[in-house]
């Protein structure tokens, strides 16, 4: 599966090495974060990595494959 996250802001690099998992995309105001996730308990591990380093996800979608 893959999936698309969209947080507010610009994520710094520190930060964005957090998600080696994930590729970045900055775009005005928001950085998109998308790649692999491997199941349901990856995916709400980002969740949780997300919220426990204070980045907001604006919206997350599943993409086609």
């Amino acid at each position: 599966m893959r999936y698309e996250f969209r947080v507010s802001g610009v994520v710094p690099d520190t930060l964005a090495a957090t998600f080696p998992e994930l590729d970045r995309l900055r775009v005005p105001e928001q950085t998109l974060l998308f790649g692999s996730v491997a199941d349901e308990a990856h995916l709400y591990g980002l969740l949780t990595r997300f919220q426990s380093l204070g980045l907001r996800v604006l919206e997350m979608r599943r993409l086609p494959a």
